[in-house]
């Protein structure tokens, strides 16, 4: 079995964006969805609008995005909607908060944890996916990549309380951490193969704070950028982030190492592979 492609560019440009997206070598069609993290009010490190501008224009496609299930500015539709409009988003592309109808429910096959996943209802409307996830740390997942934003970040409001909960929503914040992980891989899986292959998928590594650009108030980052990866495998797509995480010079990266360890923050890619959504084994390509 050939290793997964991952695409690597020290570039961090909105063109470098376009440029990893068509090494892909892939041309999502029909109705696209963009997923990218819309950024809590007061977040200070989530990527900007104006770096998404130009893939965005070449995809062609509408900003998606999911209410929280937690205190914030995102977590109605109606606040959800007056963030994007104040982070910028709006004035780049159409934007559809894919849970403002409810959801709808994603059978999950082989999952470890979890047999249903709730997204957004308005997936439904979307034939093919371009996910844009910022690669940081994370408070409760260690890291937050690829995997974290077809998992937790479709996730509709109830959805995303079912996966913290590993099946429980009245269990959010008190399940056993590792069954959440392990949750979340699941949840990835349903999208992964909802989606049959047309998703594609890139990871932007800057302003990688410890914290997620769901947090209001976020630690500034201790380590430096290192670029932009893509891939159509989000298992290697997140392995190959972390792996350059651990690979940098930079001292400043022990602390975002301790924040993924602390998490046991691997355990989400480990539970993805285990699953078929993906694979760790990857070919890492410079462009």
């Amino acid at each position: 079995m050939s290793k997964s492609k991952v695409y690597f560019t020290r570039e961090l440009t909105g063109a470098a964006m376009i440029k990893m997206y068509e090494a892909m070598q892939i041309e999502l069609k029909g109705n696209i969805a963009i997923k990218v993290h819309s950024g809590e009010v007061g977040n200070q490190n989530f990527i900007r609008p104006d770096f998404m501008k130009p893939i965005v224009d070449q995809v062609g496609g509408t900003i998606v995005e999911c209410n929280t299930a937690y205190d914030g500015k995102r977590n109605t539709t109606k606040d959800h909607l007056e963030t994007i409009r104040l982070h910028g988003w709006t004035g780049i592309a159409d934007v559809d908060i894919l849970d403002a109808e409810g959801d709808m429910e994603l059978k999950v096959e082989g999952g470890q944890r979890i047999d249903k996943n709730y997204v957004g209802a308005h997936l439904e409307k979307y034939d093919s996916m371009l996910v844009l996830s910022h690669f940081k740390g994370h408070p409760m997942g260690g890291f937050g990549g690829a995997l974290k934003n077809i998992s937790i970040g479709l996730a509709s409001s109830r959805g995303k309380a079912y996966i913290h909960g590993a099946g429980d929503v009245d269990a959010m914040w008190t399940a056993d951490h590792d069954l959440f992980l392990e949750s979340m891989a699941d949840a990835s899986k349903s999208v992964v193969d909802y989606f049959k292959g047309k998703m594609a998928f890139i990871n932007v590594m800057k302003n990688m704070s410890v914290d997620c650009d769901c947090c209001a108030v976020a630690e500034d980052p201790a380590m430096g950028d290192i670029g932009i990866l893509s891939s159509l495998d989000p298992v290697a797509l997140d392995q190959a982030c972390l792996d350059m995480v651990y690979a940098s010079q930079d001292a400043g990266k022990s602390h975002l190492i301790e924040r993924i360890e602390s998490r046991n923050g691997v355990h989400t890619v480990e539970a993805a592979a285990a699953i078929g959504v993906g694979s760790r084994e990857y070919e890492l390509v410079e462009i």
